[in-house]
């Protein structure tokens, strides 16, 4: 059964076309800011933005000519980041919603072709991501297949990043799951599904989502008409309290995938 979370309080009215783009600092200012600055610079749609400050810090500075709405959700506690999109999703207005890191770039406007394939009447879409570079341009290895103790094993023992599915020019993809750096939801059917388990306070989140989307029937979708630019921090391999957190994490996941 999955943790309680604030999904079930009442909602807003929700703004048809409208995004909500729900960004989570963890003391990443300087970070948020540049995010906010390519949102109002390449989004000419209606787009709010929801920043939640997890932890005491100073609010990020907007800048740049657009006029998209900006709200600040300051936290007494720290929260984990499913329980934060979770509790963000509850002030959404937008007909879609967006969880973005702060450590993202924006080329242009991701939205447009990312929402068209949402709003596709023909398929049960429970989420879809953008290609992902680095800053060098170089293809990132953000569509995986569900892990499985062997494929962890050889990771842990190789270090190798190797992608599983190679990204086609112009075509959607169906990976098992798909990085939760960009994910993109209908707001309704995010608030119905439950969201992100908080069990999971941060790592596989976004692997156990995909994996109870895929259970209930839903696609999990990757298209290459939108691209971000993203440098992952890979902070599990460097400190010894992240990696705690991912092994924890990865427990959790493989348990779900097998028992429950």
């Amino acid at each position: 059964m999955q943790a309680s979370n604030p999904l079930e309080s009442a909602p807003p009215t929700l703004r048809s076309g409208r995004v909500s783009v729900s960004i989570v600092s963890h003391g990443q200012r300087d970070m948020v800011s540049w995010l906010l600055a390519d949102l109002q610079r390449v989004c000419s749609g209606d787009i709010e933005v929801i920043v939640t400050l997890n932890i005491p810090e100073a609010d990020p500075v907007v800048t740049g000519s657009g006029s998209h709405p900006i709200r600040i959700i300051r936290n007494p506690i720290p929260k984990g980041f499913g329980a934060n999109h979770n509790a963000a999703v509850v002030e959404a207005s937008g007909e879609f919603y967006c969880v973005l890191n702060p450590d993202v770039r924006l080329i242009d406007d991701p939205f447009p072709a990312l929402v068209a394939h949402l709003r596709d009447a023909t398929s049960r879409v429970g989420v879809i991501a953008p290609r992902v570079i680095d800053s060098a341009g170089h293809e990132q290895d953000t569509l995986r297949r569900f892990p499985t103790i062997g494929s962890l094993v050889r990771k842990a023992l190789t270090r190798e990043l190797r992608a599983d599915y190679a990204v086609g020019a112009g075509s959607l993809q169906r990976p098992d799951w798909v990085a939760g750096m960009f994910m993109l939801f209908r707001t309704d059917f995010y608030r119905r599904f439950g969201g992100f388990d908080e069990r999971y306070f941060l790592y596989y989140e976004d692997v156990d989502l995909c994996l109870r989307l895929q259970r209930s029937g839903h696609a999990v979708l990757h298209s290459p008409e939108a691209t971000i630019i993203h440098d992952s921090q890979r902070a599990s391999w460097k400190k010894p309290r992240y990696a705690l957190m991912h092994a924890t994490s990865i427990l959790r996941y493989l348990l779900r995938r097998h028992f429950v």
